[in-house]
């Protein structure tokens, strides 16, 4: 069993920033991709960000410049450091991580979600 386990989140102004982290524990052979999926009230969840293992991160065209993506691959942990904030980012954001707990088979996981509020 794999946990990811979010921070980070909360309410923040127009303009302001927030960093959301990330950690995967458990039963943890290998961490593939992490990277992190939004959804906004009455929306589908969506892409924000993803970083593969050989450390190639994206970003969703619309966030680029104001959002960023970044991992700790010893402490199995990825970030979003958020600039720039506008009410429209207001989401649950979800960690999502592919994760191998043995050589020959990968499960995806998902965290229980952070509450990003942004007020105009």
């Amino acid at each position: 069993q794999v946990l990811l386990e979010e921070s980070g989140g909360g309410l923040v102004q127009a303009g302001g920033s927030l960093r959301l982290s990330c950690a995967a524990s458990g039963r943890i052979f290998k961490v593939n991709a992490m990277g992190w999926y939004r959804q906004a009230p009455g929306k589908e969840r969506e892409l924000v960000a993803d970083i593969t293992t050989g450390n190639s991160a994206h970003v969703v065209d619309s966030l680029k410049g104001r959002f960023t993506a970044s991992r700790d691959y010893a402490k199995n942990m990825v970030h979003l450091q958020m600039n720039s904030l506008q009410p429209e980012d207001t989401a649950v954001y979800y960690c999502h991580a592919d994760v191998q707990s043995g050589p020959n088979y990968e499960y995806e996981y998902w965290g229980q979600g952070t509450q990003v509020t942004v007020s105009a």
